[in-house]
C-alpha cells in the first residue's frame, strides 16, 4: 500500500479535498489528506498525505506558510477577494510608499477576525453556509502572526503583489481586506500562490498529471516532513520493540530534543522527544 507524502502544484479553480479525491483514484488508497487548505482560486504547494503518513498531517497544518499575494485596492467584496460580489468601489489614491506603509502595520503579533466565507464553525454551522444564506454572525478576532511581509511589486494604479510568511490560521484574502481598510480605499485578493508550507516549497512541487503518469515513484518518505531534526537509530531489538509498543526507553547520553526514530533497518518508526536520557515518542508512524 502506498504510504508517503506527495507535494502538488494545486490547479486554481480545484478545492484542496478535489485534489486528494483525485489521489486517491490515482494511487487506488482511501487515507489521503491535506496539509492546509488552498481557496479554489489560489495556487501553489499543497502537501497530501497518503496511507500511514496520514497521521503527520496535523504537524503540517501547523506549520509557517508562504504566500505570493495580489492586492488589488478600491474594491470591496463580500468573499474579500475577486471571485465575490462587489459591494464598494473606492478612487484609489495611495502611492507605492503609502502601501508599505501600511503593510509595516500587519507584522508581528495582530488580531484578525475571520471572513464569513470560511469554514470556520460558530454553534456548529460553518461561516460559508450561513454567508451564502445571506447571513452575518459576530466573529472573534483570532490571534495570529505576520514573520515577514514584503511588497514585491506595483503591477498598475491600483495591484499591488506581495510576499508574506506568516503563521497557521492567517487568511490573506483579510489581509488585502484590512490594507485596504487601512488605507481608505479598500482592497481585495486577485491572486494567491503559495509558495512554503512545512518546510516543502514550489520547487519540490508536482502537477497531478504528474501523478497520473508516476504514481507512487513521487511519494517522498513521510520523515520528509521533518527533516530538520536529527535522526536516530535503534541500537538494539529490545529497544525497537519497545518503541512499537508504545514505551519509553532510555538513552543514556542522548541530548535533549526532537528525533526522528528509525529501527534497525532504517525504517521510520516515530518523531520522538529526548529528554534527560528518557526518549518518549510523540507520534508514532510505523504499521500495527
Amino acid at each position: 500500500m502506498p504510504n508517503g507524502i506527495v507535494i502538488i502544484d494545486k490547479p486554481a479553480g480545484w478545492t484542496s479535498m478535489d485534489v486528494c479525491a483525485k489521489l486517491r483514484g490515482i494511487l487506488r488508497e482511501k487515507r489521503v489528506g491535506h496539509g492546509g487548505t488552498l481557496d479554489p482560486m489560489a495556487t501553489g504547494v499543497l502537501p497530501v498525505f497518503v496511507g500511514q503518513a496520514t497521521r503527520a498531517v496535523e504537524f503540517a497544518e501547523n506549520s509557517r506558510k508562504e504566500y505570493v499575494a495580489g492586492l488589488r485596492l478600491g474594491q470591496v467584496t463580500n468573499t474579500q477577494d475577486t471571485s465575490g460580489e462587489t459591494l464598494e468601489t473606492h478612487p484609489v489614491t495611495a502611492s507605492r510608499s503609502d502601501v508599505e506603509a501600511a503593510l509595516g502595520r500587519f507584522l508581528g503579533d495582530i488580531q484578525q477576525i475571520p471572513p464569513m466565507y470560511s469554514a470556520i464553525k460558530i454553534n456548529g454551522q460553518k461561516l460559508y453556509d450561513l454567508a451564502r444564506k445571506g447571513k452575518e454572525v459576530e466573529r472573534k478576532p483570532r490571534s495570529i502572526t505576520i514573520y515577514e511581509l514584503e511588497l514585491l511589486e506595483q503591477v498598475s494604479e491600483t495591484d499591488y503583489t506581495f510576499r508574506c510568511v506568516c503563521s497557521k490560521g492567517t487568511y490573506i484574502r483579510t489581509l488585502c481586506h484590512d490594507i485596504g481598510q487601512v488605507l481608505g480605499c479598500g482592497g481585495t485578493l486577485y491572486s494567491l500562490r503559495r509558495t512554503m508550507v512545512a518546510g516543502f516549497t514550489l520547487d519540490q512541487a508536482v502537477t497531478l498529471e504528474d501523478v497520473q503518469a508516476q504514481g507512487e515513484a513521487l511519494l517522498r518518505p513521510t520523515d520528509s516532513l521533518f527533516a530538520e531534526h536529527p535522526v536516530l537509530t535503534l541500537s538494539s531489538e529490545k529497544k525497537e520493540k519497545r518503541v512499537r509498543c508504545g514505551n519509553p526507553i532510555t538513552m543514556p547520553g542522548t541530548p535533549d530534543g526532537t528525533y526522528r526514530v528509525c529501527g534497525q533497518n532504517g525504517e521510520f518508526l516515530c518523531l520522538s522527544r529526548a529528554e534527560n536520557g528518557t526518549l518518549t515518542s510523540i507520534k508514532n508512524f510505523f504499521g500495527a
